[in-house]
């Protein structure tokens, strides 16, 4: 995504009081930093990344989210900006993740840092390693502007030494951050040092019984009860990583990054330390948690909730983009049955767009999620529709989609309308998944069935090729005419009887799309008896 964006300088001005929450957070930076461009010549923004398990939708999200800040960022100021992306592949493997291959083999490797530990992919040197790459592929696809770095090659290379010694010297203020937030058992062994057993190669937690840092050394009793003295420098320890992340932002200069709300006493307890260091924490911003379809947090290791690669099979990438966007500081669930909303969400912005004043284009979603103006797409027919047409017609082939799109839509084509070209693959695939395994038709009750023969007789009034909006005031008039508890309850019952499902569209464009002729076969059916199923 590029940095630089070119906008008009009506635009650049009324970004100034742009209420979406991107510039509110570009605003706060701009006054953290007293408008003036950091010493290292850029404002830094971070995100981090823990390669416990495979990447996951809410590693994609952080970094969406502090990209579109970054853009707002470069509206209102010229200041240079770069992006982290970072790795705390140095952590200890303290957990085999469930959703993995050889899970017996990985346990003898417990303890030991990430990318000391064998890939059970056998695609990369270490397990660290591999999902590292996992998640730099993916960013790449997204067009992301990034620099990846590893916890490991930055400790073994020197990089925080400074920084390191700096906390070694703070040894006692930086120890007694932390030591409230402990059980009393805990305390009595908590080191901000985390020594690597040069035997075992294990991160060690053991008790540090002296430290120097004239000669940047701390000593340790090992599990054997031997005392041993290392240096904290040259990746011979990492940090406790509420430590660690504090002593990153020092090191790093990060100016700016978010997390989410499970870290917020983190974030108090790194910043204290980070000012201990004498430094400026950086500006943060706490996003709300994802959710599965239980309402549990979303977990790597557990790998329960949505795969960004599953998101991808279902739906467009600039959805998944949408998501994020959107008020991120409320709870959120992350689930199959999201997406299809998110898909029309996103295509109704950039519909929208280009008739919007300056004001408000800043403020729609396809705006941030495409750092300026969105790109022009057509998609003729909501997404919503197209799997309720897959449902009703039972295909797996956009072939037959594209049969009734062609009657509904005589201009498309799959080559002059590539993004309903690829919508249709993607109902295709959400219908296959999701919708077609869980379809269950009922029989109309009485009330039900004088209804549905009072709207045969009503559609066959209406001419050939009649408007959406025209047999939708006709549905909603046949509602009327009968005795149902409101007219919510009548559209129910039509997708649960016609459908297979308790939610639908919006039947009036719906009929219009699969034909009249073809919507009156479809009640006649139901009314002789046969099974729709």
């Amino acid at each position: 995504m590029p940095e630089a964006i070119e906008l008009s300088a009506e635009m650049k001005e009324l970004a100034g009081d742009a209420k979406a929450w991107p510039f509110q957070e570009a605003r706060a930076l701009l006054k953290r930093l007293k408008n003036k461009c950091p010493e290292k010549g850029y404002v830094l923004f971070e995100t981090g990344y823990g390669p416990s398990g495979l990447p996951h939708i809410g590693t994609f999200g952080e970094v969406a989210r502090t990209t579109m800040v970054r853009q707002a960022f470069s509206i209102l100021s010229d200041m240079p900006t770069k992006l982290i992306a970072f790795s705390d592949d140095m952590d200890g493997f303290r957990k085999v993740p469930d959703n993995i291959p050889e899970k017996e083999m990985l346990e003898q490797y417990l303890g030991k840092p990430l990318t000391q530990v064998p890939d059970p992919f056998g695609t990369h040197n270490s397990f660290g390693e591999h999902n590292n790459a996992r998640l730099q592929v993916f960013l790449d696809e997204f067009g992301f502007d990034y620099e990846f770095k590893s916890a490991t090659d930055t400790y073994t290379s020197g990089e925080f030494d400074e920084t390191l010694l700096k906390i070694l010297e703070n040894y006692e203020k930086v120890t007694n951050v932390i030591l409230p937030t402990l059980g009393e058992e805990r305390r009595e062994t908590y080191s901000p040092f985390l020594p690597i057993c040069p035997k075992t190669g294990v991160v060690l937690q053991v008790p540090v019984t002296a430290h120097d840092a004239e000669a940047g050394t701390i000593t340790y009793q090992d599990v054997d009860g031997t005392e041993v003295t290392t240096p904290v420098t040259g990746g011979a320890c990492k940090m406790q990583w509420k430590v660690d992340w504090a002593m990153r932002w020092v090191a790093l200069g990060v100016d700016y990054e978010m997390s989410g709300k499970d870290l917020i006493d983190s974030v108090k307890l790194s910043s204290a330390i980070t000012r201990i260091l004498g430094e400026t924490p950086p500006q943060s911003f706490t996003y709300e948690l994802f959710l599965d379809d239980e309402g549990h947090k979303i977990s790597k290791s557990i790998g329960n909730g949505i795969s960004m690669e599953e998101w991808l099979r279902y739906a467009p990438p600039a959805s998944l983009s949408q998501f994020m966007y959107q008020k991120p500081t409320q709870a959120k669930r992350l689930f199959f049955d999201v997406i299809p909303k998110n898909v029309d969400e996103y295509l109704q912005h950039v519909s929208k767009y280009p008739e919007q004043d300056a004001k408000t284009q800043l403020s729609n979603p396809a705006f941030h999620i495409h750092g300026g103006p969105p790109p022009s797409e057509d998609a003729h027919i909501s997404y919503n529709i197209l799997l309720n047409l897959a449902s009703v017609v039972n295909t797996e082939d956009k072939a037959v989609l594209w049969h009734f799109i062609s009657r509904y839509v005589p201009e498309a084509t799959p080559e002059n309308a590539p993004t309903l070209d690829k919508l249709t693959e993607y109902a295709v695939n959400y219908f296959q998944d999701f919708i077609k395994p869980n379809k269950q038709y009922r029989a109309p009750d009485e009330i039900e069935r004088a209804a549905l023969e009072d709207l045969l007789k009503t559609l066959g009034t209406l001419p050939a090729g009649s408007e959406g909006s025209d047999i939708q005031t006709e549905v909603y008039e046949v509602g009327k005419r009968h005795d149902f508890e409101d007219l919510k309850a009548w559209f129910k019952c039509l997708y649960e009887i016609l459908l297979g499902q308790s939610t639908g569209p919006r039947m009036g464009s719906f009929i219009a799309l699969y034909g009249l002729d073809e919507t009156k076969a479809l009640i006649q059916k139901v009314l002789d008896g046969e099974s729709l199923a």
